[in-house]
């Protein structure tokens, strides 16, 4: 049985995954800050997205986009008329919906009344003034998505790096949507962050290419630990696909809350390079050294966001299991290689704590990130690490002294096993690349 989405949001906040932001002031809705185990996990992610997609043999070079971008910018990539979503208020409490998350035909389920306002579209791009003053300065928006700065740089990454299509532009960065209703906490946010790829190829090859992103990006899925039970691919029907695509697939996890989109991967065909060199006036196509002919590449997008990523794999890894005394142990089942805090190390009583505090020094100065705790009994030193997802712990004891061996515990299983101390890293680095 999955947990909820409460269950979820209290975990993080109880363990420092994620805060609400500005909490002592009310909050933000759909804005939160990411604590000390969330900024690792999170690192942990990125970095796994960041080797999947340089894993296939293809260049794929690295960018960072600017998070503003002009008004024509927008206006070229079609976000001024077309990003837009249905919002509908209650005449009666003023709650605001999205018109398609809602049954217009049925009373408010906020107020119990119906009447609502007529369906009119919300344009959901942050926008603000560049400049000294509203009235003279230029209007800029945040960036909705990740994708249009790597289409407007596209030929000055070309030009500045020894690559040739095909290749991959690849992008890991914050946007930012003024969503009409934030919900389910980390999975619709007004601030979040995505992880793009943006695959450049000739239009003869771009089917083939879409398949095989399609095929990489599931399996990538898999890698980091997703139950593939839960997991699935879906095709879009002719009348989901946007006015760009001619194919589409997503990624879908099944929530408590439904199948829902993890990652969109997309035939965006040569679009966005056509609206910005028609836009702009500059000439974004190559020359094919075969054809003696000049042409705009097609695209494969495939974009993934870190914060639903995030949330998915805390709702994958969650297990409450009955132990002794009818007490009930959570645990994290997070891979190794995802998990944000590697290893723990524990003293059985304090006065055993400095040659095990020694080994975790010696432990941390080699990058893994570890844990030292002597506080409260080592029970609840395990229930606190099976919590936070650490796949092991380390306990000096007794034996200790005489052996030098410390007794290895499994976060899964609860198996314990003694090895030799000088086996510790070796034993962490298999247990994270196996």
């Amino acid at each position: 049985m999955q947990p909820t989405i409460e269950t979820i949001a209290a975990l993080c906040k109880r363990r420092g995954f994620i805060y609400p932001s500005a909490d002592i002031y009310g909050g933000l809705n759909g804005v939160y800050d990411t604590g000390h185990l969330g900024h690792y996990m999170k690192e942990n992610i990125r970095a796994s997205w960041k080797k999947s997609v340089s894993s296939l043999g293809f260049d794929v070079l690295f960018f960072e986009g600017a998070l503003l971008g002009p008004y024509a910018e927008w206006e070229a990539s079609g976000h001024i008329s077309h990003f837009h979503d249905p919002m509908v208020d209650c005449l009666n409490c003023k709650k605001r919906y999205r018109a398609d998350d809602i049954d217009l035909e049925k009373p408010c389920p906020h107020c119990g009344k119906k009447g609502w306002t007529d369906v009119r579209q919300f344009n959901m791009m942050f926008e603000t003034h560049v400049g000294a003053s509203q009235e003279h300065g230029s209007v800029a928006y945040l960036r909705p998505e990740t994708a249009q700065s790597i289409f407007v740089q596209f030929k000055n990454v070309l030009s500045t790096n020894r690559v040739k299509v095909p290749f991959g532009i690849a992008q890991i960065g914050k946007a930012f949507r003024n969503e009409i209703t934030p919900k389910q906490f980390l999975f619709r946010m007004r601030e979040f962050e995505q992880m793009e790829l943006e695959f450049f190829c000739k239009e003869q090859e771009s089917l083939a290419f879409f398949e095989t992103w399609q095929t990489a990006r599931y399996q990538f899925f898999l890698d980091i630990g997703i139950n593939p039970g839960r997991i699935r691919l879906r095709s879009h029907r002719l009348d989901e696909l946007a006015h760009y695509s001619t194919r589409c697939t997503d990624v879908e996890y099944e929530f408590p809350f439904g199948w829902k989109e993890l990652e969109g991967i997309a035939h965006r065909g040569n679009f966005d390079l056509t609206q910005h060199s028609s836009h702009s006036g500059k000439d974004l196509a190559v020359f094919d050294d075969e054809t003696k002919q000049s042409y705009l590449p097609h695209v494969v997008e495939c974009s993934v966001g870190v914060d639903r990523l995030f949330l998915t794999l805390l709702f994958d890894a969650y297990k409450e299991e009955r132990i002794e005394n009818e007490e009930t142990r959570v645990l994290l089942s997070l891979k190794p290689s995802i998990a944000p805090i590697k290893a723990a190390f524990f003293p059985l009583v304090k006065k055993l704590s400095e040659p095990i505090e020694k080994l975790y020094q010696d432990i941390k100065k080699s990058s893994f990130i570890v844990d030292f705790d002597e506080s409260g009994s080592i029970g609840k030193r395990y229930r606190r690490h099976d919590e936070i997802g650490t796949p092991v712990c380390f306990t000096y004891d007794f034996d200790s002294e005489k052996d030098g061996c410390v007794t290895a515990r499994n976060r899964d299983s609860g198996a314990q096993e003694r090895l030799h101390m000088e086996r510790v890293f070796d034993y962490i680095k298999s247990m994270i690349s196996s």
